[in-house]
């Protein structure tokens, strides 16, 4: 919950954070020299979503943690590809979203390693 005592959906904020990846990715044009990075980041960027997903229907409390390890992995490598691609970008409004996106994939690793350790202690 937040300071005002709605209901924090960790599970739409992963989700949004995938869905507005593919739309930057849709909406600038890339060099051939991107590609490899857009793929991996499109990959990575669903499965923090999903694997979040997958930690709340876990099975058991070792199932709960591992999707969960795995879904702050993606996030983490998520960063990555989102930094070379804006190292790489010469659009400034390219770079700018990218750089949302930045923020967001690093907010997402602090939240995710936040619910981590103090699930393990």
């Amino acid at each position: 919950m937040d300071s005002e005592g709605n209901r924090y959906d960790l599970e739409e904020r992963t989700y949004r954070f995938a869905l507005d990846l593919r739309i930057c990715i849709a909406t600038y044009r890339w060099k051939r020299s991107q590609w490899t990075d857009i793929e991996q980041l499109l990959r990575s960027s669903g499965s923090v979503a999903a694997n979040y997903v997958e930690a709340n229907n876990a099975v058991s409390k070792a199932d709960f943690l591992h999707r969960l390890r795995i879904s702050k992995k993606e996030a983490t490598e998520s960063r990555l590809w989102l930094r070379l691609l804006g190292a790489t970008t010469s659009d400034d409004r390219a770079k700018e979203t990218l750089r949302t996106l930045y923020r967001e994939s690093d907010e997402l690793v602090r939240i995710l390693s936040t619910i981590l350790r103090n699930s393990i202690s």
